[in-house]
């Protein structure tokens, strides 16, 4: 039977939509709660909101590297054990940027911040009963890949292509993760559809007032949205990598899927970090 005792839950993106979402709910649970953020003020204000002694909130720029191994660190110093990971972070750029590490920020943050994060807290994750890392993206979008010539979109930079092939290097991450890690973690993709969170996020007003228009007549309730996230919390599914794309099981025999590109961006991953 699982286990029903309060549980260890680190998110990362937390302050806004889904992922406060997340938390919220959590805490009801009894859970301890730690939400990773760049945003102080909005760390401060969930805070004296919820005003809960078991949420923590740890102010981080996640597309540094730097950063995001000092949250690791942080982490091990507060808990002995993690039972969840849920991964929301990402934030689009109209403009191409850098970061201090020379990378394009979408997959800096998008990308790279989960891979990591979910490699350096693995030993917590192995520590604790019935671990889950839940990496919500856009599984079963087979549009955009990773440009093999250029992943860091130096020759031809737009904040779609950038948000797509990150996109499609969660999807692998998941792959890599499951065939490599050597976890007892199970590792779920999640996508939960055009959901009502995030659009005041966008940096273009018109953007915002166009996505949030749309919102309000397609999207689905972030309520309804983080529902299976908070369940798979509590029961992760028995396989090694579960693929959801809006509630439906994606076959692992998609092309977004493949291990070998998998094996390929481990490997192009794994030699960035070496380099700096």
């Amino acid at each position: 039977m699982p286990d029903q005792s309060p549980k260890t839950v680190i998110i990362s993106g937390g302050t806004d939509g889904m992922g406060r979402a997340t938390a919220l709910e959590r805490l009801t649970k009894g859970d301890h709660v730690t939400v990773i953020g760049s945003n102080a003020a909005k760390g401060r204000a969930l805070l004296d909101q919820v005003g809960h002694a078991n949420l923590r909130f740890l102010q981080a720029d996640l597309s540094s590297i730097a950063e995001t191994e000092r949250v690791v660190a942080r982490i091990g110093e507060q808990h002995d054990a993690i039972d969840a990971l849920a991964l929301f972070a990402n934030r689009v750029s109209p403009k191409r940027k850098e970061t201090a590490d020379g990378l394009e920020s979408t997959f800096a943050l998008y990308y790279l911040s989960r891979y990591l994060l979910s490699f350096r807290l693995r030993p917590l994750l192995d520590a604790g009963p019935d671990p889950v890392i839940i990496n919500v993206a856009g599984v079963g979008n087979t549009a955009g890949r990773i440009h093999w010539d250029d992943p860091q979109l130096r020759g031809r930079y737009g904040q779609v292509r950038a948000q797509l092939q990150a996109g499609r290097a969660n999807d692998l991450l998941g792959v890599m993760f499951a065939r490599q890690a050597g976890s007892r973690a199970r590792y779920v993709l999640y996508h939960p559809g055009f959901t009502r969170s995030g659009a005041n996020g966008h940096p273009n007003p018109l953007v915002r007032g166009s996505i949030d228009l749309l919102a309000k007549v397609f999207a689905r309730g972030v309520s309804d949205a983080v529902r299976p996230i908070v369940q798979w919390i509590d029961h992760p599914p028995t396989d090694a990598l579960s693929a959801i794309d809006r509630g439906r099981r994606v076959e692992e025999s998609l092309k977004t899927l493949d291990p070998d590109a998998a094996d390929r961006l481990a490997a192009y991953t794994e030699t960035l970090l070496r380099n700096r």
